[in-house]
């Protein structure tokens, strides 16, 4: 059954999750409401992204990163909670939701007011150190960046999540990437790049979560990416109910038991209200 109405979503849902534990399973889609584009939906781009080992061998490739993801990482700071992610927040906090597994990285669980959650593919707010380990605020690198790069230009739309593997431009790039400060190692963005693993810590309290939840909730994903479906998956396999809100088909649309085509922030918040949260 797919419900497109987000009250009548919404009343399906309140039955399945009243009087039980839920694990939410987050994507992209939730935060096109905060301004954020759904990068495998409309207005992406083609282009291949810089992958972990091009990043790692090579000068050229880190100064492109980083230049890319200096002009464009305070979009990131400036965005707001969707009324999805308030709403995911509020029910997290009322006991109807046990954690947040997301694949985004731009915070905005955390920044609405939820406490368990498990980012799977990093976060944008962090920089690791490669050589020691080091992790610090994406604000305090800035400084260090700045000082190497002074007056270099900021943009406020189109958020650089992965530089595209433009060769000749990123040869023509003179932008000066700074080392560790404890180590003088190479610094990364603490996202996950094409070919690198994924953070363990939370991807084991997300399997966790999923092997313990009563119902597994998926919204604003397509599960096409292997890290949600994995998550999805582990909590169907031990036999919890799976809702999907998502615009347009899934990967998990064969296994699902309530399939929701409507606008999460509309769904969630019309939930949040009924539940009570």
């Amino acid at each position: 059954m797919v419900i497109s109405d987000p009250i009548d979503a919404a009343h399906a849902l309140a039955e399945l999750m009243r009087d039980t534990t839920t694990l939410a399973i987050t994507g992209a889609g939730i935060s096109t409401d905060s301004g954020l584009p759904d990068y495998r939906g409309q207005g992406t781009t083609e282009k291949p992204s810089i992958e972990y080992d091009m990043f790692v061998d090579d000068p050229v490739w880190q100064r492109w990163v980083w230049q890319r993801n200096h002009e464009t990482w305070r979009v990131f700071e400036s965005l707001e909670p969707s009324p999805g992610h308030t709403a995911i927040a509020r029910l997290e906090d009322a006991g109807f939701i046990s954690g947040v597994a997301t694949q985004n990285i731009d915070g905005l669980h955390t920044k609405a007011g939820a406490t368990n959650v498990w980012e799977l593919h990093g976060s944008f707010a962090r920089v690791r150190c490669l050589d020691c380990g080091r992790v610090i605020p994406r604000e305090e690198y800035a400084a260090d960046l700045d000082a190497l790069n002074p007056n270099w230009p900021q943009y406020d739309r189109d958020p650089a999540v992965l530089a595209t593997a433009d060769r000749e431009e990123a040869e023509a790039s003179t932008f000066k990437v700074a080392p560790c400060s404890a180590c003088g190692g190479l610094m990364k963005p603490a996202v996950v790049f094409f070919g690198e693993g994924l953070p363990s810590d939370d991807m084991d309290a997300a399997m966790r979560a999923a092997t313990e939840a009563d119902v597994a909730l998926v919204v604003g994903s397509s599960l096409v990416v292997n890290t949600g479906m994995w998550i999805t998956r582990q909590a169907w396999a031990t036999g919890s109910p799976l809702a999907i809100i998502n615009y347009g088909p899934t990967a998990a649309d064969g296994i699902v038991d309530l399939r929701i085509d409507a606008g999460a922030s509309e769904t969630l918040e019309a939930l949040a209200d009924l539940l009570g949260a």
